[in-house]
């Protein structure tokens, strides 16, 4: 019988009588758990970061209002997180102003805009509807590591950019 907390003391376990891998080992598998939660962690900074240098880059103020419109939250959901951006260093806060980033959250917020250029490019060279690479690239941005970012860089770079023609199938 495997020992559910080793994997049979082993790297990975394996389906009996097929040879077929069907768990990683768990620190493997921890690491990868632990590594996902610090990313929905950062996921929602990442977010108002990048929707504040946006509108500032677009002219406007970011006002809480404006912020609650765009994320579709409420002025409270924003009021919290915008005192948590702040004790954290990522904004401040002007009397009667809109928010500003500083340059820590600036620095996040590129970071963030280039992650999301890059899935999006990805994503449309693999021939994705404009719409679903807007909601997914919303996604995928905050999940996807430095080295498959690279690599989605790479394929671009190296012309994955119109090389896939067809149409997408039906799921």
């Amino acid at each position: 019988m495997k020992d559910a907390k080793t994997g049979s003391g082993g790297k990975q376990t394996r389906q009996p009588g097929t040879g077929e891998i069907t768990l990683p080992d768990i620190d493997t598998q921890s690491e990868g758990f632990r590594l996902n939660r610090e990313a929905r962690r950062n996921a929602l900074i990442e977010d108002y970061v990048e929707l504040i240098a946006d509108l500032l880059a677009e002219g406007y103020e970011a006002r809480q209002v404006d912020i609650a419109t765009r994320l579709g939250v409420s002025q409270p959901t924003v009021a919290k997180m915008l005192t948590r951006l702040a004790s954290e260093g990522y904004v401040h806060r002007r009397p009667y102003r809109g928010v500003f980033l500083t340059e820590k959250g600036q620095e996040i917020a590129n970071q963030a805009k280039h992650r999301h250029r890059i899935v999006e490019s990805f994503l449309r060279a693999l021939g994705i509807s404009e719409e679903t690479v807007r909601v997914d690239a919303e996604g995928i941005e905050h999940y996807v590591s430095d080295e498959t970012l690279a690599a989605f860089d790479r394929a671009l770079a190296a012309g994955l950019t119109g090389l896939i023609d067809r149409k997408p199938r039906p799921c």
